[in-house]
């Protein structure tokens, strides 16, 4: 494949003037086959509005790169992400209502997780799942570990087709995973790596269900697994995340 230039939309962005993580991710995955499991490494921010470079690497893989700097690595392969378990459509609309960062959000305008409006955005906001809900028997007050939200694929989302690009659908498995580490105490979470599998289309105007799960930490290293799942249970697409932590600033 020869060198493609790219220049991400200022629409696309996840933290200010930088790139969503999902999304980009999802550029580059675009890029490869799409019949197993994809692993995108986010070296360094990718900027807004400038001529970006994505050529392939000689091992199979992609990378995205600005003045010989690489930006963001993809290649396929790697262990199939363990989705975190379905949770019903009720649940998570019970949930979202209580998503943290509608009192402190560390990325309001991001694509993905922000106050965008509708057919702009994903608008995904997962709130805390507790742990009854998902028939386990915790300990008085104790989580899940677990947050979800409803998604409705926004018709305006599609370009006019009737799926919803891959960019999208990274988007999507990206940020939910942050929220299940974020309290809404002002600290956030940026996207490391992120390992993807999608086995079904995401259509426009269907409503699906976005779960994900704490898997523990290492320093300032998250590490999260989410899931996209239909109305019915079905799984549409998986994946695994790493991320790095990032402190609350100083109270005004």
């Amino acid at each position: 494949m020869e060198a493609r230039e790219l220049v991400v939309p200022e629409r696309y962005r996840g933290p200010e003037g930088m790139a969503n993580g999902g999304w980009i991710s999802g550029m580059l995955a675009s890029h490869l086959p799409q019949n197993g499991v994809v692993e995108v490494t986010l070296r360094a921010p990718t900027p807004l509005g400038e001529s970006l470079r994505v050529t392939r690497t000689d091992d199979g893989g992609v990378v995205l790169g600005r003045d010989g700097t690489v930006l963001v690595e993809a290649r396929p392969g790697g262990p199939e992400p363990e989705a975190p378990p379905f949770v019903p459509l009720d649940v998570a609309e019970k949930a979202e209502r209580d998503f943290p960062g509608t009192a402190v959000h560390p990325f309001p305008g991001c694509f993905a997780c922000g106050e965008r409006e509708p057919g702009d955005g994903l608008r995904i906001h997962p709130g805390p799942v507790p742990a009854q809900a998902l028939g386990t028997a915790p300990a008085p007050g104790e989580a899940a570990g677990m947050v979800a939200a409803t998604w409705y694929a926004h018709p305006l989302l599609g370009d006019w087709s009737e799926s919803l690009p891959l960019t999208h659908v990274w988007g999507a498995l990206d940020c939910v995973g942050g929220w299940a580490h974020m309290q809404g105490d002002g600290g956030a979470a940026l996207l490391g790596r992120l390992a993807a599998r999608v086995h079904r289309t995401v259509f426009i105007g269907q409503t699906y269900v976005v779960v994900a799960r704490r898997e523990g930490r290492d320093g300032r290293k998250l590490y999260s697994s989410s899931a996209i799942y239909r109305p019915d249970g079905r799984l549409v697409a998986a994946a695994r995340a790493t991320w790095i932590g990032v402190p609350a600033g100083p109270a005004e």
